[in-house]
């Protein structure tokens, strides 16, 4: 339900084809410098143009893959419509479900919960890096800095305040049990982030996150408890974004990526609706 004056009535009368048509943009004001003073002002006074949306989240649904192969999202069904004229329903869920946001906390004594992380930190440009060629032929596979001195090479330096996303093509495997690659021994086949890459983001680039198509920011060997990216990267302030969606659909560089994380106090993370803005 929506209040008279809310978003609902400015959508009832213009469309989608007509926002995508005239082409929408996103204004951050002067409004925006007062709230975040962290912000400078030219920054804040650029609008973010886009004609196109893409959804990179996955569906989530009871059963829906975990690195661990427990179970971390059921659905209770308290009140159907059928007999109560109303639906309701209650969740009970891992906050590391499905397409998910990691906040620094999550791998860290005292850092930044979810739902303090500014939200100028989470419409950023995005660098879609592709080693899906390299991981079909080996699910232990990492990106590394190589992979991304040659994204530089061919798309120009990495954009300051950026997302680096790895797109592996495990986004599109979810469903087959070669997601989550978890063999006889335990042990998880899927690619993710070579630490050295995560240690020259931090050293060298000016990064805000990172993200997979995979339930892992480390390859699945090192997610068994060792997890070098995940203490590196979000003990330096910096958040993550796992099981990434339709990376295929996406361009490798202008795209921006808006990450809409419910805002739970003292959140280590949570399921995310993931946006490419095109």
């Amino acid at each position: 339900m929506c209040p008279p004056g809310c978003l609902h009535s400015i959508c009832e009368t213009a469309t989608r084809r007509g926002l995508l048509k005239a082409g929408f943009t996103l204004g951050l004001g002067a409004a925006a410098v007062t709230a975040l003073p962290s912000v400078r002002p030219a920054e804040a006074a650029a609008p973010i143009s886009f004609t196109d949306t893409v959804d990179l989240s996955h569906a989530l649904y009871e059963g829906f893959p975990t690195f661990s192969g427990e179970k971390w999202f059921t659905v209770e069904h308290l009140v159907t419509f059928a007999k109560d004229k109303v639906n309701l329903n209650r969740w009970t869920i891992v906050e590391h479900s499905g397409t998910h946001m990691d906040a620094p906390i999550h791998f860290s004594a005292d850092g930044m919960t979810a739902d303090l992380i500014p939200i100028h930190d989470l419409i950023v440009p995005v660098a879609v890096i592709n080693i899906a060629a390299r991981a079909a032929d080996n699910a232990d596979t990492a990106l590394t800095p190589d992979d991304i001195k040659a994204w530089e090479a061919k798309n120009g330096p990495l954009p300051e305040g950026c997302c680096v996303v790895m797109n592996s093509g495990w986004h599109k495997l979810v469903g087959d049990p070669k997601f989550s690659g978890r063999d006889d021994q335990k042990r998880n086949h899927t690619p993710g982030f070579h630490v050295e890459a995560a240690q020259f983001l931090i050293s060298e680039r000016k990064v805000k996150g990172i993200g997979v198509d995979t339930l892992s920011l480390d390859t699945g060997l090192n997610s068994g408890g060792a997890f070098p990216v995940h203490y590196e990267w979000l003990g330096s302030g910096r958040w993550g974004a796992e099981c990434l969606a339709n990376l295929d659909a996406i361009p490798e560089s202008g795209a921006r990526l808006f990450l809409g994380i419910p805002k739970v106090k003292g959140a280590t993370g949570g399921p995310t609706r993931a946006i490419a803005l095109l």
